[in-house]
């Protein structure tokens, strides 16, 4: 997670830019990773237009434009909303809504909708840039979540804690938007009382996700003290179809009980554990099943840039997913068409090969682009990448580690000195040579 320089969120946005070292950033939220065809379109007439001609794919699967020295923001804004990617002024950072890359049809209508109740809520504006949604299993730390369980349940997580709250599928948005207001009361009612830095995380309030928990379950008129069964189980590992093509989602276990089903709810500060870890499908690279009788095709977007050849084929696409492995899938396809697709996917330089050696291989903007970064770490990844089926890596050219994974993963950050290679989250140190120093960290 990057480390806070400063107590003042300037997560940058679509009308927020970010004065970076190559010019003016602008970040497009996309609720889900997805997008269409024609969307595509227009980001990438935008970066064409003012930047310099790629799009930067994020570790939240957003997508911002760089070095946007000639872009009048009136201008820039006005093209993005008419293009779809804009819905809202006034909440244009705080949509922030993980999915996962394959969700159903059932998962991505519930994003739309909690998009769409998000920014017609006034008081949710005032979230931190930071503040994250999610509905299915992903891989980012969510602050409030709803991961599908039986019966057409789902889960409410708090900061990845479960507090045993169950709601339908037709009660997952309101249970977030609660959620999120109950954020930001319980953070009002904590100020001054830790730190001087407001919370941007629901992790950094005391108790934060059992008080939040509380609150909203008081919004929902549910029962603090039901006394049961129903917390989400471990999910076995995505299961593989008779053709063997991998199956995404893995299932999840069922819950017996709508409402609250922790015993101890009923104290004003409870405290929660963590609840058990979901296994969200691995990122989706090459010819994989949906579950509904189609197909997708995902790709990797070596270090998260895409632009030339590549970005004009995504851009015939009907509709596409950006991954938070910085990679790309294009769904709904029949087997023939992504053949086709993975094939030119491959000539036009994403891999669909998950032994590529971009596989869980990320990086920061670096050097010219950040006037922070002591080193061009993208060309520094690029000279030493070698396929590895262990952790990933992530390199990042100054201590604040932006873009780092949440979970496990190796660490090379420059140094005045030098490249420091560590494994995360212990920081075991790995010296000598660079490459072969994380070759050595990844191996597990």
């Amino acid at each position: 997670m990057p480390a806070r320089e400063s107590p003042v969120d300037a997560c940058p946005g679509a009308l927020r830019l970010h004065k970076a070292a190559d010019g003016p950033l602008a970040r497009v939220r996309l609720p889900g990773g997805m997008l269409t065809g024609p969307q595509l379109t227009a980001l990438a007439s935008l970066a064409a237009a003012f930047g310099d001609g790629h799009l930067e794919l994020t570790s939240r699967a957003n997508v911002q434009l760089r070095a946007l020295r000639e872009a009048d923001p009136a201008v820039l804004a006005a093209r993005l909303s008419a293009a779809g990617l804009l819905p809202s002024e006034t909440h244009e950072t705080v949509r922030n809504i993980a999915a996962p890359p394959l969700a159903d049809a059932t998962i991505r209508a519930l994003v739309t909708d909690l998009d769409r109740a998000l920014c017609a809520t006034p008081a949710l504006a005032a979230l931190p840039g930071r503040f994250l949604f999610a509905i299915g299993p992903t891989t980012l730390d969510a602050d409030v979540a709803a991961l599908p369980v039986a019966d057409e349940a789902f889960a409410i997580l708090f900061a990845g804690h479960d507090a045993g709250l169950r709601v339908a599928a037709d009660g997952v948005v309101a249970a977030l938007l609660a959620a999120a207001n109950a954020f930001l009361a319980e953070r009002a009612a904590q100020a001054g009382s830790a730190s001087d830095a407001p919370a941007w995380r629901l992790h950094e309030l005391p108790n934060g996700p059992a008080r939040v928990a509380v609150r909203t379950a008081a919004v929902l008129g549910l029962p603090t003290s039901t006394v049961g069964a129903g917390k989400p189980a471990d999910a076995p590992p995505a299961s593989v179809a008779t053709d063997g093509l991998p199956l995404f989602p893995p299932p999840l276990e069922p819950v017996r009980q709508i409402g609250f089903v922790r015993e101890g709810m009923g104290d004003p500060t409870p405290t929660l554990t963590p609840a058990p870890t979901l296994a969200p499908a691995p990122a989706p690279i090459g010819v994989v099943r949906q579950g509904d009788g189609l197909v997708a095709v995902g790709a990797l977007v070596p270090l998260g840039r895409l632009g030339g050849e590549a970005l004009r084929l995504l851009a015939t696409a009907r509709r596409l997913v950006v991954t938070p492995w910085r990679g790309v899938v294009v769904p709904d396809l029949t087997p023939e068409a992504a053949r086709r697709w993975a094939r030119a996917l491959d000539d036009a330089g994403l891999p669909v090969d998950p032994t590529t050696r971009w596989a869980g291989v990320t990086a920061c903007a670096g050097r010219p682009g950040c006037a922070k970064s002591l080193a061009d770490v993208r060309a520094d990844a690029d000279s030493t990448s070698a396929y590895s089926d262990g952790l990933p890596v992530h390199w990042i050219g100054c201590a604040r580690g932006c873009g780092s994974p949440s979970g496990p993963h190796v660490r090379v950050e420059a140094t005045p000195s030098g490249y420091a290679v560590t494994r995360q989250p212990d920081e075991e140190m790995f010296t000598g040579d660079t490459a072969r120093a994380v070759a050595a960290a990844r191996r597990i």
